[in-house]
């Protein structure tokens, strides 16, 4: 990415892929849109959610761990209704948090999070059909393998956007 500029013009045209995300059995309500827009060093992610749990704790805000992970469905067990995402996407084999999968935590406000970022920790073509997924907890940036994120509340298969 040259400058800011080159950022503003990539969110404006059409994403390179982008993932529908809905939430498990425990919460219906969830969904939201997470796009990619392929930069020349790098990849932009826009994140819009709504529908996560909401906490009335004033120091106790919902924060929510967000990555990609391995797999490519987001089926599961009743125990856990996306174990078929699998792990973190971890194609260089990293401790957590420098996974390519490992992404910003997503901030709550009443149940909604729009979050934005550059990264050149993966391309757009290396994710695509792979699980993005939210968790029930924040990431803590240190347990292994994952960072202590809870149980998967939602998720969606990131694909190419049809031109």
């Amino acid at each position: 990415m040259r400058n800011h500029n080159d950022l503003c013009s990539a969110i404006r045209r059409r994403a390179d892929a982008s993932a529908f995300l809905t939430g498990n059995a425990m919460h219906t309500n969830l969904n939201g849109m997470v796009l990619f827009y392929q930069l020349g060093d790098g990849v932009v992610v826009r994140a819009e959610i709504t529908g996560l749990p909401r906490s009335s704790q004033l120091c106790k805000k919902p924060i929510f761990a967000f990555h990609i992970h391995n797999g490519n469905s987001c089926t599961g067990t009743k125990a856990d209704a996306f174990a078929n995402a699998s792990g973190h996407y971890n194609p260089e084999d990293c401790p957590h948090p420098y996974h390519a999968g490992d992404l910003p935590p997503l901030f709550s406000v009443n149940g909604r999070a729009f979050s934005i970022f550059f990264t050149d920790r993966f391309s757009v073509s290396e994710i695509l059909g792979k699980a993005i997924i939210i968790h029930e907890f924040i990431d803590d940036f240190s347990t292994q393998p994952s960072g202590n994120a809870g149980e998967k509340i939602a998720c969606g298969i990131i694909n190419p956007t049809a031109r």
